[in-house]
């Protein structure tokens, strides 16, 4: 049940941390506000390394560093698909991708979790698909080349999960350092490559370092699950983030559910309560 409840936590700031960035996105750079929100996030996350105990070994590393890489790379090309396509086929396309990933990853590497979790595993599926359907319509413009940006983020993404979760248990916090450490550097070449200017100002300060630090809490947290669960179930519980993106844009932007989201958000009540079986 642990294992569940970390993953659904890490779910919920996942969820948050996007819809923090979309919102400084919407006033800065996106590779601008991916590393200045990253940067802000390292106090956090040297507490974390010095809270909770672990030895890691070099492969602990590794898997971390690896996993920033992909982590990183993952959101440069969702932004750059939601800003050329349709948001609505995007973000399932990208979330659908990235369940399915580690769930075929932990069924390769490890033995099955019963059919239950399972059956959990593959509801959550439906339900990202679901809650991610937005409003139809804008001026995007969908093609082949969006739908292939999109799977590639979304591979990107389940990449991240897969390797993140291969660190050992005992190695604690430190492979999320490591995640950190990558992203950072990745994304600081992407800056002198392209140019962007990494001052933000106040109002968008405040919601990259909420980004920053709820991306770094919810790396923190997905890696506690997979130590403890089966990967297959815990990442497809994690990849569930979009129902709190979508709530939010509900409370604060004041944006309508529609009833395949309102759907979609009882799909993922049911995984929950699935996988945790």
């Amino acid at each position: 049940m642990l294992p569940i409840v970390l993953a659904a936590v890490s779910a919920i700031a996942f969820g948050t941390a996007d819809f923090s960035g979309g919102k400084a996105s919407r006033h800065a750079h996106p590779i601008a506000v991916t590393v200045v929100s990253q940067l802000l996030s390292l106090p956090l996350l040297l507490v974390l390394v010095l809270v909770v105990p672990g030895r890691p070994l070099p492969l602990d590393l590794a898997w971390g560093l690896l996993a920033g890489v992909a982590g990183a790379a993952g959101v440069m090309l969702l932004y750059r698909a939601l800003a050329t396509g349709v948001m609505a086929v995007v973000a399932p396309v990208t979330a659908i991708t990235a369940a399915v990933v580690p769930i075929v990853a932990g069924l390769l590497l490890a033995h099955s979790p019963g059919t239950l979790a399972l059956g959990g595993a593959g509801l959550a599926v439906v339900a990202i698909a679901l809650v991610s359907l937005g409003e139809r319509g804008g001026a995007g413009r969908l093609s082949g080349r969006v739908i292939g940006t999109a799977l590639a983020a979304g591979l990107l993404f389940g990449i991240f999960f897969a390797l993140l979760g291969q660190a050992d248990e005992s190695a604690g916090m430190w492979p999320v350092l490591a995640v950190r450490v990558s992203s950072i550097a990745f994304g600081l070449a992407l800056v002198a490559r392209t140019g962007a200017r990494l001052g933000l100002g106040r109002r968008v300060l405040g919601w990259a370092a909420a980004a920053g630090l709820l991306d770094s809490a919810a790396n923190a947290l997905f890696l506690a699950a997979a130590g403890r669960g089966h990967l297959s179930v815990v990442a497809a519980i994690a990849s569930l983030y979009p129902a709190s993106t979508v709530l939010l844009a509900l409370a604060v932007d004041r944006e309508r559910l529609r009833p395949v989201q309102l759907a979609g958000l009882g799909f993922a009540a049911a995984a929950l309560v699935l996988a945790s079986v």
